[in-house]
């Protein structure tokens, strides 16, 4: 690419940045949506808006081939977000690729299986992420990204912040799972986070972030294959009721 042309585009992705910004979307949101504009720009070497209707027929096609669906119906939603935001022009290519309609209802595991997945678990900070994701019926995320100010300890109870639509509510949480955190933030005594990353042992407490989601995912489908439990380890992990495991 020119180096004029390198600048246009660093100022138009900059605007998408913003505008991404702007309109509320989540971290993950952002990141997926300007992931989108930065492959399709380093495939064709050119800014977004001079990219051809064939070479976008070719880049979906290849999408196909090398990436999940998923990957694919957001590539095109975060394009069509940079075409509406930034370049304000209509999205003219919305029928080049069109996802296949799957309804799919996700495995979940039953509460025995939570038992044998919690009495596998070697690692505290695993033990206590799963059984506070179980217990409370959380997402990933919402486990993570848990903080010392949220355990309402006299009340029995959790506040999750920025769940999924950007919506706060309160759980019940039992005392066998607060004195679970509160063994793991004893080993950590982080400030701030029950589950601080721990690639800055063995500096933990200025952790200035939360346990990746990918190597919580990975450590998870592993402990699942220990297990021996032959159902398909869910990203986001399912149980059939968010019921006290104790």
């Amino acid at each position: 690419m020119k180096p004029s042309e390198q600048k246009r585009f660093n100022k138009l992705y900059n605007l998408h940045l913003r505008a991404l910004k702007l309109q509320g979307m989540s971290d993950k949101t952002i990141d997926v949506y300007s992931r989108a504009v930065r492959r399709l720009t380093k495939r064709f070497d050119r800014v977004p808006d001079k990219v051809t209707k064939e070479q976008f027929a070719t880049y979906f096609s290849e999408l196909i081939d090398s990436h999940s669906w998923s990957t694919v119906k957001t590539d095109r939603c975060g394009l069509q977000f940079f075409w509406k935001h930034v370049l304000k022009k209509d999205w003219q290519w919305v029928n080049i690729v069109k996802a296949p309609s799957v309804y799919s209802i996700p495995d979940v595991f039953s509460v025995a299986e939570i038992h044998q997945l919690l009495q596998t678990t070697q690692s505290m900070r695993y033990r206590t992420f799963i059984l506070c994701t179980y217990t409370m019926g959380l997402r990933l995320a919402e486990t993570l990204n848990l903080q010392i100010s949220d355990i309402d300890h006299a009340n029995g109870r959790v506040h999750i912040r920025r769940g999924k639509g950007h919506k706060d509510r309160f759980l019940p949480v039992t005392d066998p799972v607060l004195q679970q955190m509160r063994l793991l933030w004893c080993m950590h005594r982080h400030p701030k986070f029950i589950f601080p990353s721990t690639k800055s042992l063995p500096d933990i407490q200025n952790a200035t972030i939360t346990m990746s989601h990918g190597t919580t995912q990975i450590a998870f489908k592993k402990i699942v294959a220990q297990c021996g439990i032959k159902k398909k380890s869910p990203s986001t992990p399912c149980v059939t009721a968010s019921l006290p495991i104790f």
